[in-house]
């Protein structure tokens, strides 16, 4: 089985990926991290020096190639990933994979990024608070058609990471 995690930026994809990761004793993959160590940069390097549109190539290539393994492995998505080429028709068309959106509140994600903007190529520009919540809400509103094709659907909002992955295991 593998397991694929998406959601917005923050919603904890890749600290819970973690955390289930270990409880089920599967190997553990970030999405983002298997790109910086391929491209030898950050993400936000990426973004800036080669551009988005490499990026998401790049995303697109790197998804394909780990699918195409026939290890089981838990696997958080970039927040974009889904939403571009033909990258949710991989996750839905493999019949390994159990895609789960972790839904979270805009004024939790808002709350939560504003601190790291910095580290975040998408947001960085984001001034206030507000600005940051217009963006995601107004994010969310066009990946929200993505997300909703998951397999499994579950509001984690006033969750800790513990109570998600506890869940996660549950509806597994």
């Amino acid at each position: 089985m593998k397991i694929v995690l998406c959601g917005y930026m923050g919603s904890g994809k890749s600290k819970v990926g973690r955390l289930l990761a270990n409880k089920l004793s599967l190997k553990n993959l970030d999405l983002d991290e298997v790109i910086e160590e391929n491209e030898q940069m950050s993400i936000a390097e990426i973004f800036s020096i080669k551009s988005e549109i490499y990026f998401r190539k790049k995303e697109n290539e790197v998804l394909k190639s780990l699918l195409s393994n026939s290890e089981s492995f838990i696997l958080a998505l970039g927040g974009g990933a889904p939403c571009y080429a033909n990258n949710l028709e991989l996750l839905k068309e493999n019949k390994q994979v159990k895609l789960i959106y972790l839904k979270v509140d805009v004024n939790v994600l808002s709350d939560r990024l504003f601190e790291e903007k910095e580290n975040r190529p998408l947001i960085r520009s984001q001034k206030s608070r507000a600005d940051l919540n217009d963006f995601i809400r107004k994010h969310l509103f066009e990946r929200q058609f993505y997300y909703m094709q998951s397999d499994l659907i579950l509001d984690v909002t006033s969750l800790s990471l513990k109570e998600t992955v506890d869940l996660i295991q549950q509806k597994l």
